[in-house]
């Protein structure tokens, strides 16, 4: 999984509940347990990702990154509006750095060479000393995955959709999309129409 990929999946732990609010998947120390062993692939780096079993403080430090992240993606995409779920509580993009960069300096790390028998040779992250504490060594992969992302090609391609109830950001995948996903570009198509009828009968 890309950092890009990593990234954008914990700010879409923020969604849309299906009946008009917003869903918080990292609600519960449980969602974020569950959370991070689906993506323990990405998170080698962080001891046990794939057995982790999440406390209030990880939960905690790890909610207070992904504001940082989701108001370093509504910058992003400014001038564009941000999603609507956090748009009149961002933090300060000043605050939301050092948020981000303290965390990701909180664990050195040095690249390690992977190359298995039958693939291409790879460098990965690895801690450069042991990290028996799982909440700082889950907040550094996340926060580098938010630095390698932010710096990176990829978030020129970052939206918000702004489809009636949608909550999310996407990456733009071709130079027509407006929307994450087809169901919210019938959303949006639909409130379009009755706009444009309530507008015809006054």
């Amino acid at each position: 999984m890309a950092d890009g990929t990593l990234v954008l999946d914990l700010a879409l732990t923020v969604r849309h509940d299906g009946h008009g609010g917003v869903a918080d998947d990292l609600e519960h120390p449980e969602g974020l347990s569950r959370w991070v062993r689906d993506h323990a692939e990405a998170l080698a780096e962080v001891p046990g990702a794939g057995a982790v079993v999440a406390d209030a403080e990880t939960l905690t430090a790890v909610r207070e990154l992904r504001a940082a992240v989701r108001a370093l993606f509504a910058r992003a995409v400014a001038p564009a509006a941000p999603s609507p779920a956090d748009a009149r509580r961002l933090l300060p993009p000043e605050e939301a750095l050092a948020r981000i960069n303290a965390a990701a300096a909180a664990v050195p790390t040095v690249p390690v060479l992977r190359w298995p028998q039958d693939g291409e040779p790879v460098a990965v992250l690895r801690p450069s000393c042991a990290v028996t504490e799982v909440r700082q060594a889950l907040t550094a992969a996340l926060a580098r995955a938010a630095v390698a992302f932010l710096a990176g090609p990829d978030a020129e391609r970052l939206r918000a959709c702004h489809a009636p109830r949608c909550v999310r950001y996407f990456l733009k995948e071709h130079p027509r999309q407006e929307w994450c996903k087809p169901s919210c570009g019938n959303r949006a198509r639909v409130a379009r129409h009755h706009e444009r009828q309530k507008s015809a009968n006054r």
